[in-house]
């Protein structure tokens, strides 16, 4: 449902019109209609953020920008996954929950329970939760029911347990060959969003190596020539590729920005940031500038920069009309 709700959001805006191509690889730039960050006067004090090991580095790279801007700003960030987030909020421990899957009913109900209202939900970036091989493995692309013959132990997908690389296609010295799984522990929202997207909600296999972070599953799979692993895009490296994916053999679609916009890639995903705003009260100032940072051309110039897609000027507009009520 997510997926869905991205694709038909983003299409239903026109957001193509700020993608070019080039040889079939994105040239992925920030929508020319964002507008730069406007400094103010007066911000000081410490903000905490808790949450999401996919967004660690993104939030870093925000905070030091930010801080660029607001010297006398402390900004502190733990990132040990997704569901850290809304206990952290509920408990005020911090002000920023990031996460990588968009919160889940029972969370949103606790927080509702105690403040008499719902959290923010704040889109900051898109992501391509793309499927990582060795670098030097023939492999072109695999259909979901296929991942989910590699990831899981329910295939309810409605397909067998694919164990080695020949089950997958591959041929010759690559038949034989093992598949190594990796990937998250359940504290992670990059866990929770494959399992339900890609696992149909099923369960995960127990050969599969729980990783504590993002970039440990892809330096799993990097130093592994029969590793498959699942994790964000902004994680990629040399050693490592981002296979094509599909609902069939015959339509199989790269981890491309235009391709997550178009949604034809299908594990493309929003990333987000909650915050405790009521709606009768303005947000307190010093975590709307850091929001309004984040979704300025700066604060999405560092989104490409650490390798994920930056957010259609539609819906930044959208956002920061909901945080500045």
């Amino acid at each position: 449902m997510k997926l869905r709700t991205l694709s038909s959001i983003l299409v239903t805006l026109g957001a193509l019109g700020s993608v070019q191509t080039s040889r079939g690889e994105d040239v992925v730039t920030v929508d020319p209609a964002i507008a730069a960050y406007q400094q103010v006067s007066g911000v000081t004090g410490s903000l905490s953020s808790i949450g999401s090991d996919t967004l660690n580095n993104l939030m870093t790279l925000w905070a030091e920008g930010f801080k660029a801007k607001y010297p006398n700003v402390n900004i502190q960030i733990e990132g040990k996954g997704s569901s850290t987030a809304p206990v952290a909020l509920i408990e005020g421990t911090a002000q920023l929950g990031p996460m990588s899957r968009a919160m889940k009913s029972e969370e949103i109900d606790e927080f509702e329970k105690k403040f008499g209202y719902k959290p923010l939900e704040v889109k900051v970036a898109v992501d391509a939760l793309a499927v990582y091989t060795h670098k030097d493995n023939p492999i072109k692309g695999l259909t979901l029911q296929q991942v989910d013959s590699i990831f899981s132990s329910t295939f309810k997908a409605g397909g067998t347990a694919i164990k080695n690389w020949g089950q997958a296609g591959l041929d010759g010295e690559w038949a034989g060959k093992d598949i190594s799984k990796y990937g998250r522990n359940s504290a992670s929202g990059t866990y929770g969003f494959f399992k339900d997207e890609a696992l149909l909600k099923g369960d995960f296999d127990a050969s599969v190596k729980e990783q504590p972070g993002s970039s440990a599953v892809v330096q799993g799979v990097a130093s592994d020539l029969g590793g498959i692993g699942y994790s964000g895009i902004g994680y990629k490296t040399s050693g490592v590729k981002a296979i094509a994916l599909g609902t069939s053999a015959e339509a199989l679609f790269e981890p491309t920005y235009e391709n997550c916009l178009s949604g034809d890639f299908p594990l493309a995903r929003f990333l987000y940031v909650y915050v405790n705003k009521s709606p009768e009260k303005p947000l307190d100032p010093l975590t709307l500038e850091f929001l309004k940072f984040v979704l300025s051309k700066e604060g999405q110039e560092v989104v490409v920069k650490d390798g994920y897609y930056p957010m259609p000027a539609e819906i930044v507009t959208e956002v920061l009309g909901e945080l500045t009520k």
